[in-house]
């Protein structure tokens, strides 16, 4: 489990990344939509290489998918798309810290009541406290 941990903490890491990398060449370009456009082409790239190295079988099932699993991508693009707009005027830092506040709302739900067949973990108060302890650091973060 450590190493998913490490893993996740890696993304974690890339998030803000990410946003920064993304706003400052919308900047660059002129185009924030132009910025995401790229963003998502090598994202595709990269994707469609670890795919092809792990095996391409899923692609078969795709028919067999209920079609609401693949509103993530619009997710995506929704996240993309505003950080690329927001960043560069309202902060990286403000910009990731309700992007966070929002990731803390969204999974203790998810974990709550086991959407799309998440592990659930009820939101008891211990859980509650420690989400608004977390929500709290966040914001302190970008008070200081």
């Amino acid at each position: 489990m450590a190493h998913y941990a490490g893993i996740m903490l890696l993304a974690g890491i890339g998030i803000p990344l990410l946003a920064a990398l993304n706003a400052a060449l919308g900047i660059r370009i002129g185009s924030p939509a132009a910025a995401a456009t790229v963003l998502f082409v090598v994202a595709f790239a990269t994707c469609a290489v670890v795919m092809l190295l792990t095996g391409t079988q899923a692609l078969a099932k795709l028919s067999t998918a209920p079609r609401h699993l693949f509103f993530g991508g619009v997710l995506v693009a929704f996240y993309v798309l505003t950080i690329t707009y927001i960043a560069p005027s309202f902060g990286v830092g403000n910009a990731v810290f309700f992007v966070l506040l929002g990731q803390l709302v969204s999974t203790a739900a998810i974990d709550h009541f086991g959407l799309f067949g998440a592990k659930v973990t009820p939101l008891d108060a211990t859980r509650g406290i420690g989400i608004a302890l977390m929500s709290a650091g966040v914001f302190v973060t970008q008070k200081a």
